[in-house]
């Protein structure tokens, strides 16, 4: 595990990719945010690998990307829980996330904010609310996708426990079955960061 000194921040979730880049591009308006936009083309590691590397040589306080570095895992549980997958996709996903964290190449973000999260499929928002939450709480942030809720969701980040390393993040992570496959989750997920609450401070 790498640190740096800059306060990394991965968006997630939300209506789609544009939406995700505008808000990366809203919140480095302010002096001590700088933004990183991976290349859209690029696969899902890659733009990972780029967006560690910005990060790594960052001098501000926060950066602020649109690349999960577990974005290909992620897609791939989701896939195998929702019967969409093909068999092996997640271990060929675990194992070339794992190998390029071993490399140095990428790392966990300290804080995920996760935009409309209700808005995400059922498997989607129980691996980020349920999987990665449960893991670390304070670092998994729901949040609704304006601006100001955004905004106002940074400066009220909590510190809490890191990460564990990665391999043993994604140890076994075959056999977290989603909530909704063996029984509801009802009040675990903790309520997005709303317009409103940003709205209560800025008055």
């Amino acid at each position: 595990m790498k640190r740096v000194s800059t306060t990394v921040l991965a968006l997630v979730g939300g209506r789609d990719e544009e939406q995700r880049r505008e808000l990366v591009q809203d919140l480095a308006r302010g002096a001590n945010v700088r933004a990183f936009l991976a290349e859209p083309e690029l696969d899902a590691l890659q733009r990972a690998v780029d967006a560690w590397r910005s990060a790594a040589t960052a001098h501000v306080p926060y950066l602020v990307h649109d690349a999960d570095p577990l974005a290909a895992v992620t897609a791939a549980w989701v896939a195998l829980f929702d019967q969409a997958g093909a068999p092996g996709e997640l271990e060929v996903a675990v194992a070339g996330t794992v190998q390029r964290w071993r490399a140095g190449s990428l790392e966990l973000p300290d804080y995920y904010l996760v935009l409309d999260p209700e808005d995400l499929g059922v498997t989607q928002r129980h691996w980020y609310l349920g999987v990665l939450h449960g893991t670390s709480p304070h670092r998994v942030v729901p949040v609704e996708a304006y601006p100001e809720a955004v905004a106002w969701a940074v400066r009220r980040l909590r510190a809490g426990r890191w990460w564990p390393d990665v391999p043993a993040l994604l140890d076994g992570i075959e056999r977290r079955v989603p909530d909704r496959l063996h029984g509801p989750d009802a009040g675990a997920a903790p309520r997005p960061v709303s317009d409103d609450d940003a709205g209560s401070l800025l008055r």
